[in-house]
C-alpha cells in the first residue's frame, strides 16, 4: 500500500511550480559505456536511444521501452503484471535471461526466480519519466556481470521536471491511467513525485482486470560535479491472465483466438525499493557510489497444458517468490599513464545479496492450492570486482583490456517434506571474465571496432543443489551455478555530424549449455552448448528539424553443437532469426506523430526445425497536439494494419479435459501453443501541465 507520507508529498510537488530549473542538479550517469561518438566508443553495438524518439514512439505496455534498443523485441504472453518477454540476438530471452537490465541503478532481472531465471519485470516503470535509455551487446564489458551475455539496457529517471503535471488515457476494453508528477526546487535541492493509477481488461474473452498502482519520490541534492540522490518507488498489481492456447482449438473454431482455457489464471505482484547514489567527478576523475534494498513479492497461476497430467483438477500451478535483495557497487576512474601513453583506468566492486524466503511451486485447482512440488528458502551472494585499462596508442588507434571476477555463494534450503532435504545444499562457484576492444579510426567520420570477451549468466541454484526430481523422485543431475559464454564481434560506426549515425556488427556467442529452469516441473534441465552468430545494422538520421528517421536490422542463428541426441536436431527452439524495426517522427508546429514498425520473422518451433512459427508485422502509430503551453492531447493507435499475428509461439503436447474425456488425448497432442497481439486498439490522452 502506498503512505500517506507518499500522497502528501506529491501534491506538494504538484501544487509548487518549482524554482528555477537551471539551479537543479542534473542528471549523471557514470556506468556503462560512453557516449557512443566517433573517438570515444568502445565498441559499435554500444549506444544511447534519443530521448525525443523514444518518448515519442506509442507504448502498449512500459516494457515497449526496450525495443529502443536496436534489434530488441519486446512481447506478451500471459498478462500485463508479468514480465515481457524479450528476443535479441538470436535468443529467445524468456522473460530477461542473458539481457540485463536496471532501472535508476538497481538491477531488475532475478536471480533463482519462482517463475523463470533473470526474470525482468518493468511494469513498474513510468516511461514519461525516463531520461534515457543506454544500452551494450556482448560480454566486452568489464562493468557488465550476470545476465548480460546478449546485452544489457540501463535506464534512468529523471531528477526534476519543467512542471508539474497530470495525464489522463482512455481506452479501448475499459483501458484507464492517470499519471500525477511534479517537482520542486530550492537552491540546489529537488524533491520529484509520481503516482500512477491503471487498470485494463484487454482484448480478452474472459477480462484480465489489470488494476495497478504505482509511487515514486525523489529527493536529489547537489551540483553537476558532485551530488547525492535518493529514490524510493513502490508498485503492486494484480490480474487474469489469459496464457497460449493450441492452435487446433482456434482451427476448429472450438475456441476464439482471445479465449482461454482456464480463467482463473493469473497473478499478484509488488515492488518496494529504497536506493541512494553518491557522485563526485573531478576534471580528471569520476567516482560512484550506490546502494540499494528491494522488497519483491509474486505470485503466479498458470496452466499450460490444460488436463495433460491430472484430468481431474487439472494442471494448473502456481509460481511464487517472496524476496529481499541488497546490493551496494562502487566505481572509479581516472585519467593516467602507462608505458607513456595516455589512457583511463577503471575499477570497481559490485554486491548483490538475495535472501528469498519463500520460493516455490504448487499444483493448484482453481488458484487452490492441492499440493507442494517445490518449497525452498535461498540465498545467494554474488561479489565481483573488475578492472580495466584503455590506452590510446595514436590519434587513431586505441584499445582497452578488462577483467572482471565473480564469485556466487548460494545455499538451499528445502521445506517440502518428501524430497526438501535432499534439494537442500550450499555451494560457491567463481569465474574470471577477461576483456578487449579495439578501435581504429579511419576518417574523423568512421571507425572500425573489434571486441571479444567472456561473460556468464547464474542458473537457479536450486538446480544446483538438487539431487531427486520433485516430480517423480528420481535421480537428478545437478547443474553449475554459473554458466560462462564467449563472444566476438567486428563493427564500424559511421557519424559524419549529429544529424547521421550508421552502424554495422558481425557477431558470434558460444555458451558452453543452455541450461534453464523448468518452472513448470521444479527440474532443472541441463541443455547442449550452443553457438550463435549474427548481421546488425542501424540508421539514425535527423533529416531536418522537423524529420528523424530510424531503421534497425537482425539476422542471426542459433544452433546447438557437439553430439545430438537421437531424434533430436541443433535448432534452438525459438530462437529469434530476423527483426527489422523502422520509425519516423514528424514534428509540425504544435504536432508531433510518429509511426513504428517491427517485423519479427519465422523461427524453429522444434530443435529439427520441422515447424516453424509465423511471422509477426506490428505497426503502431502516435500523435500529439499541443493545445497550448499547458495542455497537450493525444492518440495512439496500436496495430494500426489490423493484423492477426501472435505475441509468442511454443510447439509442445497439451489435452483439454474434452480431448481426454474423448479418448484422443493419449500421450499428449503436439501442437502450435500461441498468444495472439492485441487487435486494433486506440488510446486517447490528456496532459495538463500546472
Amino acid at each position: 500500500m502506498f503512505s500517506r507520507n507518499v500522497c502528501l508529498l506529491l501534491m506538494a510537488c504538484i501544487a509548487n511550480e518549482g524554482q528555477a530549473q537551471d539551479q537543479h542538479l542534473p542528471a549523471v550517469e557514470v556506468f556503462g559505456p560512453r557516449d557512443a561518438s566517433i573517438g570515444t566508443a568502445d565498441s559499435a553495438s554500444e549506444g544511447a536511444a534519443d530521448l525525443a524518439s523514444f518518448q515519442a514512439r506509442p507504448k502498449l505496455r512500459p516494457g515497449d521501452i526496450v525495443e529502443a534498443v536496436p534489434g530488441v523485441v519486446a512481447t506478451q504472453h500471459s498478462g500485463d503484471g508479468k514480465a515481457n518477454q524479450y528476443f535479441l540476438r538470436g535468443f529467445n530471452l524468456d522473460h530477461g535471461t542473458d539481457f540485463a537490465m536496471t532501472v535508476d541503478g538497481m538491477p531488475v532481472n532475478m536471480p533463482s526466480h519462482g517463475h523463470g531465471q533473470g526474470f525482468a519485470d518493468l511494469n513498474f516503470l513510468m516511461p514519461e519519466l525516463v531520461s534515457g535509455v543506454r544500452y551494450k551487446k556482448g560480454p566486452y564489458f568489464a562493468e557488465s556481470g550476470d545476465f548480460s551475455l546478449a546485452g544489457s539496457a540501463s535506464m534512468d529517471y529523471v531528477s526534476s521536471l519543467e512542471a508539474p503535471f497530470a495525464e489522463v488515457t482512455l481506452g479501448a476494453h475499459n483501458y484507464r491511467r492517470i499519471l500525477l508528477a511534479g517537482s520542486r526546487t530550492e537552491q540546489d535541492h529537488t524533491w520529484l513525485g509520481a503516482v500512477e493509477v491503471g487498470s485494463n481488461n484487454g482484448p480478452w474473452d474472459s477480462p484480465e482486470d489489470l488494476r495497478k498502482l504505482n509511487a515514486l519520490v525523489r529527493f536529489s541534492s547537489g551540483s553537476p560535479t558532485r551530488g547525492f540522490s535518493i529514490t524510493g518507488m513502490a508498485y503492486q498489481s494484480q490480474w487474469n491472465s489469459t496464457d497460449q492456447i493450441p492452435q487446433r482449438l482456434i482451427n476448429d473454431g472450438s475456441l476464439s483466438r482471445f479465449g482461454t482455457l482456464d480463467p482463473s489464471d493469473g497473478g499478484n505482484t509488488q515492488r518496494l525499493s529504497l536506493s541512494g547514489k553518491w557522485f563526485n567527478n573531478g576534471p580528471n576523475t569520476k567516482t560512484q557510489l550506490s546502494a540499494y534494498a528491494i522488497d519483491y513479492r509474486f505470485d503466479l497461476f498458470s496452466n499450460f497444458t490444460y488436463a495433460l497430467d491430472n484430468s481431474v483438477n487439472g494442471d494448473q500451478f502456481k509460481q511464487s517468490d517472496h524476496r529481499h535483495v541488497f546490493g551496494a557497487q562502487a566505481s572509479h576512474s581516472i585519467g593516467n599513464q602507462l608505458l607513456g601513453l595516455d589512457g583511463m583506468a577503471s575499477f570497481g566492486a559490485q554486491w548483490r545479496g538475495d535472501r528469498i524466503s519463500a520460493v516455490g511451486l504448487y499444483r493448484t485447482e482453481a488458484r487452490e492450492i492441492l499440493s507442494t512440488v517445490r518449497n525452498d528458502a535461498v540465498s545467494q551472494d554474488l561479489f565481483s570486482v573488475y578492472g580495466q585499462q584503455l590506452l590510446n596508442f595514436s590519434d587513431r588507434w586505441r584499445g582497452y583490456l578488462g577483467v572482471r571476477g565473480d564469485t556466487l555463494q548460494y545455499g538451499v534450503q528445502g521445506h517440502e517434506l518428501i524430497y526438501g532435504a535432499a534439494n537442500s545444499g550450499a555451494g560457491q562457484s567463481t569465474l574470471v571474465s577477461p576483456k578487449a576492444g579495439l578501435a581504429f579510426t579511419v576518417t574523423p567520420s568512421a571507425e572500425l571496432y573489434l571486441n571479444g570477451g567472456v561473460g556468464f549468466h547464474s542458473n537457479d541454484v536450486r538446480g544446483a543443489t538438487i539431487t531427486l526430481d520433485p516430480q517423480t523422485g528420481l535421480p537428478a543431475n545437478k547443474v553449475p551455478a554459473l554458466v560462462k559464454g564467449t563472444g566476438a564481434e567486428i563493427g564500424w560506426r559511421f557519424k559524419p555530424d549529429d544529424k547521421l549515425s550508421v552502424t554495422a556488427t558481425v557477431w558470434k556467442l558460444r555458451l558452453d549449455s543452455e541450461l534453464v529452469y523448468v518452472g513448470d516441473a521444479g527440474t532443472t534441465e541441463a541443455g547442449r552448448a550452443s553457438s550463435r552468430r549474427g548481421v546488425e545494422a542501424t540508421l539514425r538520421w535527423r533529416v531536418n528539424p522537423r524529420w528523424r528517421l530510424e531503421l534497425d536490422g537482425a539476422l542471426s542463428r542459433a544452433s546447438f553443437t557437439g553430439d545430438t541426441p537421437v531424434g533430436e536436431g541443433n535448432f534452438v527452439p525459438n530462437a529469434v532469426e530476423q527483426v527489422v524495426a523502422s520509425g519516423v517522427t514528424h514534428t509540425e508546429g504544435r504536432w508531433t506523430t510518429s509511426l513504428r514498425w517491427r517485423y519479427m520473422g519465422p523461427r524453429a518451433l522444434d530443435s529439427l526445425n520441422s515447424v516453424r512459427s509465423s511471422a509477426t508485422s506490428l505497426l503502431n502509430l502516435g500523435t500529439r497536439y499541443a493545445v497550448n503551453k499547458q495542455l497537450s492531447l493525444g492518440v495512439d493507435v496500436f496495430n494500426l494494419a489490423g493484423k492477426n499475428g501472435n505475441d509468442i509461439e511454443y510447439f509442445y503436447a497439451s489435452c483439454t479435459a474434452g480431448e481426454v474425456s474423448s479418448g484422443r488425448c493419449g500421450g499428449g497432442i503436439a501442437d502450435r501453443h500461441v498468444h495472439p497481439m492485441e487487435p486494433r486498439t486506440v488510446r486517447l490522452s490528456a496532459r495538463m501541465g500546472f
